[in-house]
């Protein structure tokens, strides 16, 4: 069975795990979104679908490649979900945009993170003078990839939380999907962290707080498909020959519309976030400041 994906959704799907294998579905609506939420709690049930112990929560909305107000029920539907992922003592913020800028599918953290209204530097009499008292000090980060910078992006963000020292850390990349339905109409948030590439078969050090000491927050886009599981998500057929499949397993697939899809997916999860961490603020002020 072809398991080219990131989302646990699918590989819920895939295995038809249950509760009596450690993992519990809930479904709901909230306007044009739909949202699943898959809890992970037992090993055997982690072990089943490939992904660690934790809450995976996936918002299927109309594609991005769609116009959208910039605040409209997507974008609430979204940050909604973070907020119920935020730990609640949670002060400082780091947001980091993982992904390479210079590929178009995979620029989803680094555009997302450009449009992060960063406050840390902001200090709190000044907060207090221009009516923010409750201003979250949150800062952002793009630390490219590891053939760009030659640090692994989890090296990076350590030596980042040395010096700012953050309650928690948001990260923002773009994913694979194993259905072509899923691509820029998905959203997946889980409080397990990451591990950037392994989508695509190019596993990076491990983002999670097992490894940072604080809780992370795992935010994606799928924008990829590889071309075994497109081949298999059209035919229905897996039965493909072991040397095709390996060169098609090499190949990713994505959108013609990717660029407008990648512009518009990045606005609405900078909004999104922006809006969970500062939940006193009114849409009309976040817009004006970012």
């Amino acid at each position: 069975m072809i398991f080219g994906t990131d989302l646990a959704i699918e590989r819920r799907e895939i295995t038809n795990s249950g509760k009596n294998d450690g993992v519990t579905v809930k479904k709901r609506r909230i306007k044009s979104a739909s949202v699943t939420e898959i809890e992970i709690t037992t090993d055997a049930g982690a072990e089943k679908l490939g992904k660690p112990v934790g809450t995976y929560v996936t918002v299927e909305l109309p594609p991005f490649s769609s116009e959208f107000d910039d605040a409209d029920s997507r974008m609430f539907a979204v940050r909604d979900e973070i907020k119920k992922l935020l730990p609640k003592n949670a002060s400082g913020v780091l947001v980091v945009g993982l992904g390479n800028s210079d590929i178009t599918p995979d620029a989803l953290g680094p555009k997302t993170a450009k449009d992060i209204f960063s406050t840390r530097h902001i200090t709190k009499s000044l907060a207090e003078e221009v009516g923010l008292p409750s201003l979250r000090p949150v800062s952002s980060a793009s630390p490219g990839v590891l053939g760009q910078t030659g640090i692994e992006s989890a090296e990076m963000i350590r030596g980042i939380m040395n010096e700012t020292s953050p309650d928690a850390v948001i990260t923002v990349d773009a994913l694979s999907a194993r259905s072509i339905k899923r691509l820029g109409c998905t959203v997946q948030m889980t409080n397990t962290g990451i591990v950037p590439g392994s989508g695509v078969g190019n596993h990076r050090a491990e983002i999670s707080r097992k490894t940072l000491g604080v809780p992370v927050i795992a935010i994606g886009v799928p924008t990829v498909v590889d071309a075994a599981a497109l081949v298999y998500d059209i035919t229905g057929n897996e039965n493909i020959p072991q040397p095709e499949r390996e060169r098609a397993e090499k190949m990713m697939v994505t959108p013609r519309e990717i660029d407008v899809m990648i512009s518009r997916a990045s606005r609405l999860l900078a909004l999104a976030i922006n809006s969970a961490l500062q939940p006193d603020m009114d849409m009309k002020t976040l817009l004006s400041l970012v």
